[in-house]
């Protein structure tokens, strides 16, 4: 039997308009084939929901980075999974949501402001999308669950 694989939700950002920061509302309701309730990015598209790993923010706050929750415009912030590792078509279930994982990075939008802090972000290379399979709600402290 294989070990099942866990992360704790630390944050669950949205953010009223493209190009800005998100912010750490606790919790949202996510809606199958949209993505967040009123997130916008939400959409018919596959890149509904954006999540990043708890601790390679951490690494990146150590080095200096002004960061906080939603700072990389991540909707989900996850500890327990190196995302960027996970192959395309990776699922994941927290609570009723079932989340199917479908672009491993992005290019930074010109002008991000991190970018220029610090010289580097870690989204273009450690942010994943994912599309909502079915819906329900997140909050900070719920259990993500990889499906095998």
């Amino acid at each position: 039997m294989t070990e099942e694989k866990v992360g704790i939700v630390k944050a669950v950002c949205i953010s009223d308009r493209k190009g800005v920061q998100k912010k750490n509302v606790g919790k949202a309701r996510f809606l199958e084939n949209f993505g967040l309730e009123n997130d916008a990015h939400g959409g018919s598209w596959h890149r509904q929901v954006s999540l990043l790993s708890y601790e390679v923010i951490e690494d990146f706050k150590e080095k200096g980075a002004p960061v906080e929750d939603g700072a990389f415009g991540e909707n989900l912030i996850v500890t327990g999974f190196d995302f960027k590792n996970c192959p395309i078509g990776t699922k994941f279930s927290c609570n009723s949501v079932i989340l199917e994982m479908t672009q491993i990075g992005k290019t930074c939008h010109k002008g991000c402001e991190i970018q220029k802090i610090m010289g580097d972000c870690i989204m273009p290379r450690e942010g994943v999308f994912a599309r909502v399979l079915q819906g329900g709600e997140i909050s900070v402290g719920d259990k993500m669950r990889m499906i095998e």
